[in-house]
């Protein structure tokens, strides 16, 4: 009680302070109300913390508060930046940066506000004219030459958050050093009168049109197979942007490398930051998609796409051999993409030993099998596609890189662009339907062939949500108590080797030896292996208030008719080994 006690005067002390200060009247009126609300939860978890601007930027519900994504935070971690930038690049004419925004509630908003404070630190500014995807933003960085960029985007959150991502010159999200020394820079925010809000319009110029066009130009670049698609251009296919940014480039890029028959959902072309029509926007829940199947059934379409608010992930459902709608899973769709994108290249003669793939640790091992088979090299790196874009500066210019993805349904076939592309995504998906349908197949055949050939996987996600400080301190809890006391099985089968990411220690038990991960930081990430392939990943999520869990068990069939048993298989030993881990 006692502590609880000194943890609330803590919080009234800073909520007091916003009162007091130069903050705008509508804030004030907001952080009155949490004074005198009788249950101090929500005061508490507005202002027990500052929100961290992390590795990644920022994140959090919006509303007044230090632990809130509002004007100030926004203002904070925009000043820091700024700083930083004109630290960094002091001896530049000019520092120029883009900023972007999805279409969540204040996005513009954020990102007008943003805007004004680069421009008033004397920060050349690209403003889009309006919500477009992350993507087209780190695009627009290269292109335009820019030291650095944001987006305003909280991705698939809840509709009560939003964000901002940070950017460096090369459009992948910041690394270290910048990384920790922005973070530096904007920790040395202390008041909120060292936020320069009154910008210079002069030096904020807005883009748009013709940065949508050259992006197409690029999307258009990537395709293998034009043949298949010109023989194959009406196959019918159901496209949504779950109320998002992709509606503004997703359609036409389809269109422009040589679709015809896309099918829209009306309700969810609406652009809302209310996300009217699902509980959430996030193409991982099976609901986001629903109203996309109803679609494609009633037009006897044969594909589902949907991509996410911020328009860098695609959820995908394909028609089985019953012809009933699935759900492609983000492993599966990983696998898809980078099975064809190695085949194809293979039947095109474009392998030349310098092409590379890479995917996340979390991500199946499957796509190891594929790669090991066709001789193309594979890099394994954290959850987050700074790390893909890490990989991808390290060796332009020595290797080529054709694809790479995550689990979490994000995936890059070109390096114009550093981050993850669901719009590029889409025009892939499309274009391996077209491909498969000229071999006679199916998307759905075309994966039974792949685990056909390769191994049957099954992969499954599973995050406990523990939310405010409460729950940060369950989760590390949880993460602690891993470590404390690891899993000896999984599934009844005896672990063989842990992998500590926060240590970048393994120990291998049919060794008997300790070996040390390379890798470029350390994370908090726990795995655990057996010798059959079953693969455990625990790590807490970065961006929202999770504990995530993944787990993969590995397989055989020898034809489509065994693949059923497989599948039921995986799902006892899966089901094994939740309850080993009591979830």
């Amino acid at each position: 009680m006692e502590e609880e006690a000194t943890l609330l005067a803590q919080v009234t002390d800073k909520a007091m302070s916003w009162l007091n200060g130069n903050y705008d009247v509508e804030t004030k009126a907001e952080v009155e109300r949490l004074l005198i609300n009788e249950d101090k939860r929500p005061l508490i978890d507005a202002f027990y913390k500052d929100l961290e601007f992390g590795t990644g930027g920022l994140r959090g519900i919006m509303g007044a508060g230090s632990n809130r994504m509002n004007k100030y935070t926004v203002g904070a971690a925009t000043q820091g930046l700024s700083n930083y930038l004109r630290e960094e690049f002091a001896g530049l004419e000019e520092i120029r940066v883009v900023v972007g925004h999805d279409c969540r509630n204040n996005s513009r908003r954020f990102a007008e506000i943003a805007a004004g404070i680069f421009s008033a630190n004397g920060i050349k500014v690209y403003l889009f004219e309006d919500l477009r995807p992350t993507p087209e933003v780190s695009y627009a960085i290269r292109k335009l030459g820019c030291q650095s960029g944001i987006m305003i985007t909280a991705s698939h959150n809840p509709k009560e958050y939003n964000g901002y991502k940070a950017y460096w010159n090369d459009g992948a999200q910041v690394l270290a050093p910048h990384d920790k020394n922005i973070i530096a820079e904007v920790n040395r925010i202390s008041s909120v009168d060292e936020i320069h809000f009154e910008g210079n319009s002069e030096l904020i110029e807005i883009i748009g049109k013709d940065m949508d066009r050259a992006f197409i130009e690029e999307v258009k670049k990537l395709v293998l197979s034009p043949e298949a698609i010109a023989r194959h251009h009406d196959i019918k296919m159901v496209y949504t942007p779950i109320h998002g940014t992709s509606i503004t480039l997703v359609p036409d890029a389809l269109k422009a490398v040589g679709f015809t028959n896309i099918i829209r959902v009306p309700e969810q072309d609406v652009i809302s930051g209310d996300f009217p029509t699902v509980i959430s926007p996030n193409p991982e829940e099976p609901a986001a998609l629903d109203l996309a199947i109803k679609k494609a059934i009633a037009t006897d379409a044969e594909l589902v796409m949907a991509t996410d608010p911020d328009g860098d992930r695609i959820g995908t459902a394909i028609r089985d051999n019953e012809g009933n709608f699935i759900l492609v899973n983000g492993n599966q769709t990983m696998l898809i993409y980078l099975y064809y994108i190695m085949t194809r290249r293979e039947e095109l003669g474009l392998l030349t030993g310098k092409e590379y793939v890479v995917k996340t640790i979390v991500t199946t091992e499957l796509v190891r099998e594929i790669a090991d088979k066709k001789g193309i090299e594979l890099f394994d790196c954290y959850t987050g596609f700074k790390w893909i874009a890490d990989i991808i500066r390290k060796n332009e210019g020595v290797k080529k890189y054709i694809g790479g993805g995550e689990e979490s349904y994000g995936f890059l076939a070109g390096d114009f662009v550093r981050d993850k592309d669901s719009v590029s995504a889409c025009t892939l998906f499309a274009e391996i339907a077209a491909w498969a349908r000229d071999k006679g197949k199916s998307m759905y055949q075309l994966l039974e062939d792949i685990y056909l050939e390769y191994g049957y996987s099954k992969e499954v996600g599973i995050s406990l949500v523990r939310t405010g400080k409460e729950g940060a301190d369950e989760i590390e809890a949880m993460m602690k108590k891993f470590r404390s006391n690891p899993m000896e099985t999984l599934g009844s089968s005896p672990v063989t080797l842990i992998k500590d990411f926060a240590r970048l220690e393994a120990i291998d038990f049919i060794r008997n030896e300790q070996v040390a991960l390379e890798m470029p930081t350390t994370s908090n990430v726990l795995q655990y292996f057996t010798e059959e392939g079953t693969k455990l990943s625990i790590r807490p999520s970065g961006t929202e208030p999770k504990i995530k869990f993944y787990i993969e068990v590995k397989g055989s069939a020898r034809s489509r008719e065994e693949l059923a048993q497989a599948e039921e298989e995986a799902n006892s030993k899966i089901n094994a080994i939740r309850q080993e881990l009591g979830i």
